[in-house]
């Protein structure tokens, strides 16, 4: 079952640049105006995790760090697992030297299949890439 640890996480609030109604708990991004959107391609850079379901122009609550939940996508989260980004906003297992391209955006604390709800710790402040 997934959760969040949320005591110490870094949250912020951001305009919502388009309706991210049906994607609560998906990794987004900042448009060039500064709004949240929804992250768009694998190479990305996500500022954080939707905590709300906003449409566009309401206020978009963005985890940047700490313990949250995160729908998974292909393949699902194994305990452990260095996380990034699908190219829909979903968590997915990166492996650095291989996935060089993408970010590495924190670590899964749960077991969870795909296009469920994980567990994960997240640090989109200061993510690298996956080298």
């Amino acid at each position: 079952m997934a959760y969040e640890i949320n005591p110490y996480a870094l949250k912020i609030t951001l305009v919502a640049g388009a309706d991210l109604s049906t994607h609560q708990y998906k990794f987004v991004k900042l448009n060039s105006s500064g709004q949240a959107i929804l992250v768009a391609a694998l190479t990305d850079r996500p500022i954080g995790v939707l905590q709300n379901a906003p449409t566009s122009g309401q206020e978009a609550e963005v985890t940047v760090m700490g313990g949250t939940k995160l729908i998974t996508g292909t393949g699902g989260l194994v305990d452990g697992s260095i996380v990034g980004t699908s190219a829909a906003g979903l968590g997915v297992i990166k492996a650095p030297g291989t996935d060089t391209t993408h970010y590495i955006l924190g670590t899964a604390i749960n077991d969870t299949a795909v296009n469920e709800y994980a567990t994960v710790f997240i640090n989109c402040a200061s993510a690298a890439r996956a080298a």
